[in-house]
């Protein structure tokens, strides 16, 4: 298939193009840098220039592929309305189309809210964060166009190698000696997921064009805050300090959307290990690599 990839180079994204060209599919990776553009032909893909924030610089490359996979993210002010605009270029390309364009669009675990002791399912109710509200309105929208066979997907809290992902806070804090900071409570629990994992994901819902819906993408449902930090202090021969943060603390410091991380979560991936087939390679954080 030939497959159009929109945040191709970032943590999560890079692992999805790499997955991709590594079953032979064609991917064009769109890129606003030449170091960007390099980055996706080491990948194997197709550089695409262009810009997010101006879809007249990418909306050609739509009319040459079968799937579009959008899993860009600035975490910037204007993300909403940079995401928003290209759901709708996208829409709009899709009309030309003779048959739906398959899109895969990217959730996450904090549009379910605090789950607390329920695990979500992809039928429990939506409360997502105020900061993230918006995705919740785009996914509906690519849902109900009939010109679109979409999936939304919303993978756990993701780790990974390569500076450790949602865990390179704590990593880095690890490795300089200082308290690791906890936003939230030590009592809360984060669904997880390796990016290798979150990307095969992406490979096997691409490849099946009669799926539609909301997909969760989660390897272990909740693991508590405390074991997280336990492994991370026996890699690092941490002293064990931590301190706690609260929500109000951190979305001053950091934004908005930092109150996701503070969330008391679980999240199942039963559904797409039944439709799929899939599986995770690593089912226990402790045994990764990050």
């Amino acid at each position: 298939m030939k497959i159009l990839i929109l945040g191709g180079t970032g943590s999560i994204g890079s692992a999805v193009t790499a997955e991709l060209v590594a079953h032979n599919h064609l991917v064009i990776g769109l890129c606003r840098s030449q170091s960007s553009a390099h980055k996706l032909a080491a990948l194997g893909a197709q550089p695409w220039r262009g810009d997010l924030r101006n879809p007249a610089s990418w909306r050609a490359a739509i009319d040459q592929v079968d799937v579009v996979i959008q899993l860009a993210a600035s975490f910037e002010e204007d993300m909403a309305a940079v995401d928003t605009a290209a759901i709708a270029v996208i829409k709009q390309q899709a009309r030309h189309r003779n048959k739906p364009l398959r899109v895969l669009y990217t959730g996450g675990c904090w549009l379910y809210g605090e789950t607390g002791e329920h695990a979500a399912r992809e039928t429990s109710p939506k409360r997502p964060i105020p900061a993230f509200a918006w995705m919740q309105d785009n996914a509906q929208s690519l849902l109900q166009d009939p010109k679109l066979t979409s999936c939304i997907i919303h993978p756990a809290m993701t780790y990974h190698e390569d500076g450790g992902g949602v865990f390179s806070r704590l990593l880095s804090q690890a490795a300089s000696g200082q308290p690791l900071e906890v936003w939230g409570s030590i009592q809360i629990r984060w669904p997880l997921v390796h990016r290798r994992d979150l990307a095969r994901a992406y490979r096997l819902l691409a490849e099946q064009p009669e799926l539609s819906g909301h997909y969760n993408v989660a390897a272990q449902t909740g693991v508590p805050m405390r074991a997280i930090l336990d492994e991370i202090i026996r890699r690092h021969l941490h002293d064990g300090a931590y301190l706690v943060r609260n929500r109000k603390y951190v979305m001053f410091k950091y934004g908005n959307w930092a109150a996701g991380p503070t969330l008391d979560q679980q999240m199942r991936a039963d559904k797409i290990q039944t439709a799929c087939g899939w599986r995770p390679e690593v089912s226990d954080f402790t045994q990764a690599a990050f």
